[in-house]
């Protein structure tokens, strides 16, 4: 019931997918418990940037539909709460952030905090897994799928750009002394 047959190209899929998952979770547990400092916002950007590059693959294959026409209870729900605070504390003075609500249909601009982002697309992902996890491969790929296209998705997109951008604030932001020397010394190498 709701199995992947043995074989089956969507089998693959969800296992490539559970591992970019796992992958990701295992990223962002690391540096909201403050194991990699001065590197948080670079690790944050490759992961997200990898699991954008997964969802894209679940967003061109044809929509998944599980053989039952309803999701399965998974166990446990994933408090995500203590998460998003540890990152919240990380990011103190540049988690709050604006975005365009949707830039197809309007250009009304919202507030978004990067931590609720990444809080937000962990607890997708894990809705996800604890499906797979319990044998139910079908759905976790349903899941991902859908949930990327309504909601993850977007909200990990938003998080690299704010990433990205963060990271050239403070590698390009200098003083105009520090980049004129540093230009001179090019040069002159």
């Amino acid at each position: 019931m709701g199995e992947i047959e043995t074989g089956s190209d969507l089998r693959d899929v969800a296992s490539k997918t559970q591992a970019h998952v796992r992958a990701y979770l295992s990223t962002v547990s690391e540096v909201a418990s403050g194991a990699a400092p001065g590197a948080e916002l670079g690790l944050l950007l490759l992961a997200t940037s990898d699991l954008l590059a997964c969802g894209a693959h679940l967003a061109a294959i044809t929509d998944v539909v599980p053989a039952e026409r309803f999701e399965p209870d998974a166990d446990d729900e994933t408090d995500v709460d203590p998460l998003r605070v540890a990152l919240a504390k990380m990011f103190d003075g540049f988690d709050d952030y604006l975005e365009v609500v949707d830039p197809v249909l309007s250009s009304e601009v919202g507030p978004a905090t990067l931590s609720g982002d990444i809080a937000c697309v962990v607890e997708e992902l894990a809705k996800g897994l604890a499906h797979y996890d319990e044998g139910h491969e079908l759905e976790a790929l349903w899941w991902w799928q859908f949930s990327f296209l309504s909601l993850w998705g977007e909200r990990a997109a938003s998080a690299v750009r704010v990433l990205q951008a963060l990271l050239a604030h403070l590698r390009l932001d200098v003083d105009d002394d520090v980049a004129a020397e540093a230009e001179y010394d090019a040069l002159h190498a």
